[in-house]
């Protein structure tokens, strides 16, 4: 099965990754796993005042520590985040934005 998600960073700069997917309940939790490490690896810090931190929380913290300029100059990259993504909330297109803090499926 093929996915996309739209990473948008400002009005001008956006990234649309497809990627094949191959969704289970295992592959959830290994992308809801993956999207924790790297949330941790990366230093992210929680957006609400409550300290609280969401899935969708970890999709934007992570999206926003990779930055346009990494995902755009490594596809690789680009590819893991956005199957992660949407094997995590289990959908085939997926909208992150930035300047909105929303994620969209």
């Amino acid at each position: 099965m093929r996915g996309t998600v739209t990473f948008t960073f400002n009005a001008r700069q956006s990234i649309d990754i497809d990627t094949d997917i191959h969704p289970d309940a295992q592959a959830a939790i290994q992308a809801r796993n993956w999207l924790e490490a790297t949330w941790d690896r990366l230093g992210c810090e929680p957006l609400r005042p409550s300290g609280k931190v969401l899935l969708l929380d970890k999709i934007l913290g992570v999206t926003d520590a990779f930055g346009y300029s990494e995902l755009s100059a490594n596809q690789e990259q680009a590819t893991e985040l956005a199957r992660n993504i949407l094997l995590a909330v289990d959908a085939q297109r997926v909208t992150v934005d930035l300047p909105g803090l929303s994620v969209g499926f």
